[in-house]
């Protein structure tokens, strides 16, 4: 099973390009599935061959998900009157786990996504390892342990249910969510931009972020118009043309759409848009591994574009906290790399796609048996 994720600056045409794109896989005989939070830019996809549509609303997914829910809360706590699902209002954040809970539930060899402008997919990426680290401050793993004891003693009538019995049966529906996460598997990410010099800082900052959570980016599909006109207008807007689309072939491969007077009004139209596209083939993605460094070792995470001045690092127990902008990810240590210490960071390349964070690490002698630190202390 494959994902192919497309984002872009707001009106860019991403929702547009995402369906064309599933439309060709559909066709192409791979049994594909559209998810998106905007309607269907054109009629008729319902009606291809092989393709799903599915569109997140955040009102209704929040009500499901209260239906389900309420009925649980209420039987903890007797006496508050819980609101229908009909009258509750989401929260912040709804969207992006109604879309991440869909994509969590998809079935289809190549599920398309339309993950919609670049602030939406951001916090959409973010969200796997935001849910785990919450999980793990709120009920660690050896609460949750003891969870399940007292989840078992309740059943048996050795216990009375309580609010913490609430908080116990979240855990297995927050679990099922991330063990579902198929941002974790194969994904292609595409750019979607107009070729304009306000893009390119902007796109390089997405890359950068996919990058801090584990997704490259595949290509860049740019809509390009044909500029052949003499006027002064055309001249210059070609000028700007061409310079973006060579710093846009820096960010990833580029794919030139090409730009037409008025919106594709059916399916066929939607198709020939990507004439010619074949998305690349989807990776998994890698976690940073610890890596053996004059006897010692170090971590390198990949954050191409990124500068200096944007990055910080920290080290919170076992989380490595890495923040570039307002992007962070907490990323979980393995168990060598728990009982060392942090010597430091260093981004090297910055502002080129080559751009990484090394951090280095050291046996810290509170964790490390002292034969042991004494035969590291002879490696070469």
């Amino acid at each position: 099973m494959r994902t192919l994720l497309l984002t872009g600056p707001g009106g860019a045409g991403t929702s547009t390009l995402a369906a064309a794109a599933a439309v060709r896989a559909a066709r192409s005989g791979r049994r594909t599935l559209l998810l998106s939070r905007q309607a269907a830019p054109v009629p008729g996809l319902d009606d291809v061959p092989g393709l799903e549509v599915v569109r997140v609303e955040a009102q209704a997914s929040f009500e499901r998900l209260w239906g389900g829910t309420a009925g649980a809360a209420g039987a903890v706590v007797p006496h508050l009157t819980l609101p229908p699902g009909s009258s509750v209002v989401p929260i912040p954040g709804t969207a992006d786990l109604a879309l991440f809970a869909e994509l969590s539930r998809a079935e289809a060899d190549l599920v398309v996504l339309d993950a919609g402008p670049l602030e939406a997919m951001s916090a959409l990426v973010a969200l796997p390892s935001a849910l785990r680290w919450w999980l793990d401050q709120l009920l660690p793993p050896g609460m949750r342990a003891l969870g399940a004891v007292r989840t078992a003693a309740v059943a048996t009538g050795a216990a009375k249910r309580g609010p913490v019995d609430a908080a116990l049966a979240a855990v297995p529906v927050v679990e099922k969510l991330l063990a579902g996460n198929r941002l974790a598997g194969p994904t292609t990410v595409c750019l979607v931009a107009e070729p304009r010099r306000t893009t390119v800082a902007s796109l390089r900052a997405a890359v950068t972020t996919l990058a801090l959570y584990g997704l490259g980016t595949g290509a860049v599909l740019t809509r390009v118009l044909p500029l052949q006109d003499a006027g002064e207008w055309s001249a210059r807007r070609a000028a700007e043309q061409d310079a973006v689309l060579g710093d846009l072939s820096g960010v990833a491969p580029l794919h030139r759409v090409p730009e037409h007077a008025v919106a594709p009004g059916d399916v066929e139209g939607l198709a020939h848009l990507l004439e010619g596209f074949e998305p690349p083939a989807a990776a998994a993605p890698e976690a940073p591994a610890p890596e053996r460094h004059e006897g010692a070792w170090q971590l390198t995470v990949p954050l191409p574009f990124a500068e200096r001045t944007a990055v910080r690092l920290t080290r919170w127990v076992d989380d490595l906290v890495v923040s570039v902008g307002d992007a962070r990810r907490s990323i979980r240590l393995d168990a060598l790399l728990r009982r060392c210490q942090v010597t430091g960071g260093r981004l090297l390349d910055p502002g080129t796609p080559l751009a990484r964070l090394v951090v280095g690490f050291r046996p810290d002698p509170q964790h490390w048996p002292a034969d042991l630190l004494a035969a590291e202390g002879r490696t070469p």
